[in-house]
């Protein structure tokens, strides 16, 4: 029967060679090969890399590195899965039981996973468990919902005569999809991307990033216990050539804050904006400009602030700040800050690499940055707080200046006024508007950028409309978060 098919691939995943290390209180298991067509398997060629701890600098493990030759077999994999396999004959229904049953194993297993995206990237442990594993396992949740509601419409044709005449429309999977994700937040981005292409019946080829492989794989092995048939899933670290693509790139992030806000608000959010995830976050906010009246103590109290964040090992409970994701973006960080004051902005505050082992990144203030530096036009991805101040009460030449990118993935505006409020965020160009708060969003909220921070949309139903043969809404859906 199927149920002893999948529960003897499971019992052959469940036998492969994994990485066991004692860490943060327990046994964590990491898989460390390709993940093909249901299995586990080393390289063709055998080759291997190793996968580095951030905050010590030390080796996790050799992780399997795909052949151009392993790709193709993963492709093929998937393709024959969708093309003959169970999981595009499944009623849709079914298909979201085994995704809630995947959810379901992400949260028994929810500890483990947030450990394994600490020490693999340097995610702060509270951090890891509540927002990189937690909105993974909502995202899952959110479109196991959605496999039975991908429906299409029945239209009536207006000129049959007599008008007993209809067409209908039908949802039709893509197939194949090859899905590439970033380091930032490895596992979210995983279930960010893969869950509606799950959902609405498609197959996947996924590369997790080289620096952070290990939960996409953890996260394979938990598919094949929830059921998932072999070949619908594969990971591995390599880049096959790319077809059609939703891409979201990353963005300049304005956050403009106003002499009227509320001062203790938008100071906790407005760092909140630049250092969380040790600014490692696609919409963190790049520039903050900030009246003139309040520009001083604005600073002044984000100074005070910074002094108490604790910095050090992410697996560390009480740690606010922990490494940067690897040691090439690490000096990375510290080339932009050396770029800043060559051109003249101002360093209020850190700048520098916290002397300690491991990739750590002091929390840095830049303050009297002018529009044409480079660090008000390029982002960091990092926690650097890039501030310029405008003229008192120059809302639209404030607004100028934060469009003058060619980003457009989020922004935010902090203000008591609504009617300002609502003024600046219908004109600021971006796909997320923050007011009076930042970072929060949700699974069932269309998420993307406009300009040059990609098009297409995560999350929500517009996400589902780019998995299936249909037009997808355009970069016109706008999110406001307030």
């Amino acid at each position: 029967s199927t149920f002893c098919i999948l529960e003897n691939l499971y019992a052959s995943v469940c036998a492969i060679s994994k990485t066991q290390i004692h860490v943060n209180n327990m046994t964590v298991k990491m898989p460390y090969q390709c993940f093909i067509n249901g299995s586990f398997e080393d390289a063709e060629n055998d080759k291997t890399y190793d996968t580095i701890n951030p905050t010590d600098g030390s080796v996790i493990c050799k992780v399997s590195y795909t052949s151009v030759g392993d790709v193709d077999r993963a492709v093929a994999a998937a393709k024959e899965a969708y093309e003959n396999g169970p999981w595009g004959r499944m009623n849709p229904r079914d298909r979201g039981s085994l995704l809630y049953k995947l959810a379901d194993l992400m949260e028994e297993h929810q500890e483990e996973l947030a450990t394994i995206e600490s020490i693999d990237s340097g995610a702060v442990y509270t951090l890891a468990l509540k927002t990189h594993v937690g909105m993974s396992i909502q995202t899952f949740r959110y479109f196991a919902g959605w496999c039975d509601k991908i429906q299409g419409k029945t239209i009536p044709i207006n000129q049959a005569r007599p008008n007993r005449n209809l067409t209908f429309t039908k949802k039709e999977p893509l197939g194949v999809c090859a899905i590439v994700i970033p380091w930032n937040y490895p596992l979210m981005m995983l279930a960010w991307k893969s869950a509606a292409c799950l959902a609405a019946g498609n197959t996947l080829v996924l590369k997790p990033a080289q620096v952070t492989p290990l939960t996409a794989l953890k996260f394979a092995e938990l598919s094949v216990k929830a059921g998932i048939p072999k070949g619908v899933i594969n990971i591995f670290c390599a880049v096959s050539n790319l077809k059609k693509v939703s891409l979201e790139l990353g963005g300049k992030s304005p956050l403009i804050i106003f002499s009227d806000c509320d001062m203790d608000k938008a100071l906790r959010m407005g760092m909140s904006s630049v250092y969380f995830n040790k600014g490692e976050n696609c919409i963190a906010a790049g520039r903050l400009f900030v009246e003139e009246s309040i520009h001083d103590e604005y600073i002044s109290r984000v100074v005070e602030e910074i002094k108490k964040m604790k910095i050090g090992d992410p697996l560390d409970r009480s740690t606010d700040h922990g490494p940067q994701n690897h040691k090439a973006h690490l000096d990375k960080l510290l080339e932009y800050c050396e770029i800043g004051l060559k051109e003249g902005a101002t360093l209020v505050y850190g700048g520098k690499q916290v002397d300690r082992p491991g990739f750590f990144m002091e929390p840095t203030v830049f303050t009297d940055v002018e529009d044409h530096m480079f660090i008000a036009k390029e982002e960091s991805f990092g926690p650097i707080m890039v501030v310029s101040k405008f003229r008192n009460g120059d809302v639209d030449g404030v607004l100028q200046r934060a469009n003058d990118t060619e980003y457009g993935l989020a922004s935010g505006v902090f203000t008591r006024d609504i009617n300002k409020a609502m003024y600046v965020s219908e004109r600021l160009e971006a796909g997320t508007v923050f007011v009076n708060t930042y970072n929060k969003t949700d699974v069932a909220s269309p998420f993307g950028g406009f300009k040059q921070s990609g098009f297409g949309k995560d999350l929500g139903d517009c996400s589902i409309g780019l998995s299936a043969v249909t037009p997808a809404k355009d970069q016109t859906v706008k999110q406001y978060s307030m």
